[in-house]
């Protein structure tokens, strides 16, 4: 059995007792994974049934299972065949439960894994985080099913002390409950578990903490039924019905599981430094709250027609967002008690051996100016379509909007948190005009106190500036920033926020020179050779890609629009995810994952597509949510 580390010793890293190295098949492709959450936290699965990255009990918690970035140090839970055999998975029908298949030619097991979620069911809250249930079921034969759980806590700075009592093993605060005794394997330092299912019969594996005592006590099979029909119902609240109901409906599951129920934070992926290139140093820790990302979170929702699911978030803004001397924080910790300071963990190797392996992140420190535009359009939208009333928020946006005309001359870090110094970002200017020109209509709706007139006149000087400054005769394009001539994808959002006209020469001459020198097989790249401050290459953004999709609609070129959208659809995972990046040749998905900008991205281009009457059909109510995003005809600057 494991020694216990004393509390008065020193935590240092559990050092394997196998090789240090482990050969490249080790590590699964990023896309083999599949993702289970209950609102609390999410656990990525293999395609092989291992558990190989999970953070207990928050999404920002040490990791107890993280073999994703070192297949010997970080832990795991597996449920497989004994014996060699072919695997596959799903998602049950419009749900968060993950099935997947173990073929031998003895026999057939499924493995269900899901969250439990039970409590949200019947109490309307989540108390505490809830069991993680994984169900084995013969459906065919008879197979013998092993059971490995290695525990590391503390991102495997903790060596933990087990308790073995029959079917449940103990370790910390966590019980883990198995079908079998258990026993702990002396060479892997795993808790084991094994047994023989014949067909129709099945075993049931939990992982609970000592505050789940508190849950509704159902069974393993009770919870799967519970779960399965909360997880159906909300998806059944969907109100977009076009031809990519489907799509739209696991895009919005993903992105329900990044919100954190209790506080109403929405994180912006739930894992940390997954590379955007394999061996590289782009590795970063999503798991906080970008106002960016959870604004364009909240706004997809309510674009596809979940339109319950705003006010946790507003009372998050209204609790957490505060304007400081240097403006509002660009992101958040999920609780205010987390911290946001960046630290290496040296001992994990990475995935695929991509160092360092970051915790915390750095760009919280940064200034970046779009924030103020996506907030404000976030509320403006919820606002136009009759699902929020900013009035209770109305104080912190004024002190925004005024800050806004103070210092939309400085220069920022820009949306993709460069660390090569500050530019006057083109983007974070025309989002700074998006601010006020959605500040300045919601005072103006609703009779509300304001400078007006004062944010008004910023409004225009900051479109003329842009115009002056940002435009490039040399690239035919709006450039990145004031200071470099440089493509830059995010401008192919100007049109969307109704900065200028989508069929303006300007905006028509940005799209062609995007195609020409930022797509390679359909697939966008946010930049080239920006002053980025860290080295090696990237691959494609997805959410750039469906920001070209949306910039050819509003250009009129929906058929062009539509030929990506479909080549973008072909490059999901095959349970329907998508991870921040994709590697144009191979396929192969990059950065951290399931990614929230990607699915934002995704459920907009869907119904944006429709909305343009070019596949299928849309329901009034998204006409009307198109028209209120600025999908429709609304009313474009010059």
């Amino acid at each position: 059995m494991p020694d216990a580390i004393p509390e008065n010793r020193p935590q240092v890293p559990i050092r394997p007792r196998r090789r240090e190295g482990a050969p490249q098949d080790e590590y699964q492709p990023i896309e083999a994974y599949g993702v289970i959450g209950n609102g609390h936290t999410v656990a990525l699965v293999s395609s092989r049934g291992s558990i190989d990255w999970l953070c207990f009990h928050r999404f920002d918690s040490p990791s107890l299972f993280a073999r994703i970035l070192d297949p010997d140090r970080g832990g795991y839970w597996s449920i497989q065949p004994e014996e060699p055999f072919g695997s596959s998975h799903r998602y049950r029908e419009a749900t968060n439960i993950l099935e997947t298949t173990f073929q031998r030619t003895d026999g057939t097991v499924i493995l269900q894994d899901f969250m439990d979620i039970a409590s949200v069911a019947r109490l309307r809250r989540l108390p505490a985080p809830g069991r993680l249930i994984r169900i084995a079921e013969c459906t065919e034969g008879k197979v013998g099913i092993v059971c490995n759980c290695l525990p590391r806590p503390n991102y495997a700075r903790t060596r933990p002390e087990f308790a073995l009592h029959g079917n449940q093993a103990t370790f910390g605060t966590y019980t883990l409950t198995g079908p079998a005794t258990w026993q702990v394997d002396d060479a892997s330092e795993a808790l084991t578990c094994r047994v023989a299912l014949h067909a129709g019969e099945m075993a049931a594996f939990t992982l609970a903490t000592e505050d789940d005592a508190a849950l509704p006590q159902l069974t393993p099979e009770d919870s799967l039924t519970v779960t399965s029909d909360y997880w159906r119902q909300w998806s059944g609240n969907c109100t977009y019905d076009g031809p990519y109901r489907d799509i739209v409906i696991r895009s919005a599951l993903t992105l329900k599981l990044m919100t954190y129920t209790p506080s109403g934070a929405i994180v912006a992926a739930p894992t940390t430094s997954l590379p955007e290139t394999f061996g590289g140093e782009r590795n970063w820790d999503y798991r906080f709250t970008w106002i960016r990302d959870a604004s364009f979170t909240l706004y997809a929702l309510l674009l596809a027609g979940y339109l319950d699911d705003e006010q946790p978030f507003f009372d998050w803004v209204v609790r957490t967002v505060r304007l400081k001397g240097t403006g509002i924080s660009i992101l958040y910790p999920v609780v205010p008690e987390s911290r946001t300071t960046e630290e290496v963990l040296s001992h994990f190797r990475g995935y695929r051996d991509s160092r360092p392996v970051r915790i915390g992140n750095q760009a919280a420190v940064q200034e970046q100016l779009d924030v103020y535009g996506e907030v404000m359009g976030a509320i403006q939208f919820a606002w136009r379509i009759g699902k929020y009333d900013p009035t209770p928020l109305w104080g912190t946006m004024r002190e925004m909007l005024d800050w806004v005309t103070r210092h939309w001359h400085d220069r920022d870090s820009g949306l993709w948190e460069v660390r090569g110094g500050v530019r006057h970002f083109v983007y974070s200017k025309a989002m700074m005009w998006f601010a006020l020109n959605c500040g300045i209509e919601i005072a103006e709706g609703m009779r509300l106190p304001g400078d007006v007139e004062g944010w008004r006149r910023e409004r225009d000087m900051i479109h003329e500036e842009v115009l002056d400054k940002g435009w490039s005769d040399a690239l035919g394009a709006f450039k990145q920033s004031y200071e470099d001539e440089q493509l830059d994808a995010a401008n192919l959002r100007l049109s969307t926020i109704n900065f200028i006209k989508g069929d303006d020469p300007r905006m028509i001459s940005t799209i062609d020179a995007t195609l020409e020198h930022l797509v390679v097989d359909d697939l966008c790249y946010r930049y080239i050779d920006a002053p980025e401050g860290v080295t090696g290459e990237e691959g494609s953004f997805v959410v750039c890609t469906t920001w070209l999709i949306n910039a050819l609609i509003r250009a009129g070129r929906a058929k062009e629009a539509h030929r990506i959208f479909q080549n973008l659809l072909a490059r999901a995972s095959s349970l329907g995810l998508y991870a921040e990046e994709l590697q144009p040749a191979t396929g192969t998905h990059l950065g951290n994952f399931p990614q929230s900008f990607s699915h934002i991205g995704i459920i907009n281009a869907a119904v944006s597509l429709a909305h343009a009457g070019y596949v299928g059909t849309v329901s009034p109510y998204h006409a009307a949510a198109a028209d209120a995003a600025g999908h429709g005809g609304g009313k474009p600057s010059r």
